[in-house]
């Protein structure tokens, strides 16, 4: 199946856009894991504040802290699934059904032209394919 230029700029944009996508959210997974850390890490802030004798401070930071929301009515958990559910998965989705319906499914177009034009010819640290395919 033979795709114009414009639509291998098209699909390389829109992949583009995809993977700067996984890099938000895998932002947003070390956010939520440290984040939870933090939380996990306040049971030792409170036992330390208990044990030097300062059990108002202690209950202080158990009180209005130690499993907290981080926004209204969310722990972090959430705002991942939220971001999963309500952006990530359709994005992917749409991804998939354009590159289906334009490529035939095929990913990565532009890069493998790019891939194609800067290879070696016979060199065998520049083959098109791995070995055995």
């Amino acid at each position: 199946m033979g795709v114009s230029d414009k639509t291998v700029e098209a699909l390389g944009a829109l992949s583009k856009a995809l993977e700067t996508t996984e890099r938000a959210r895998g932002h947003l997974y070390g956010f939520h894991q440290l984040t939870g850390s933090a939380d996990l890490q306040l049971d030792d802030a409170v036992r330390l504040l208990r044990e030097a004798g300062h059990d108002r401070l202690a209950d202080l930071v158990e009180r209005e802290i130690l499993g907290r929301n981080v926004i209204p009515g969310q722990w972090t958990f959430q705002i991942v699934e939220a971001y999963n559910e309500t952006y990530y998965r359709p994005f992917q989705d749409v991804e998939r059904q354009v590159r289906d319906q334009l490529a035939e499914g095929r990913d990565h177009l532009y890069e493998a032209e790019m891939k194609e034009a800067r290879r070696t010819r016979r060199h065998p640290d520049h083959t098109a394919l791995p070995p055995g395919v």
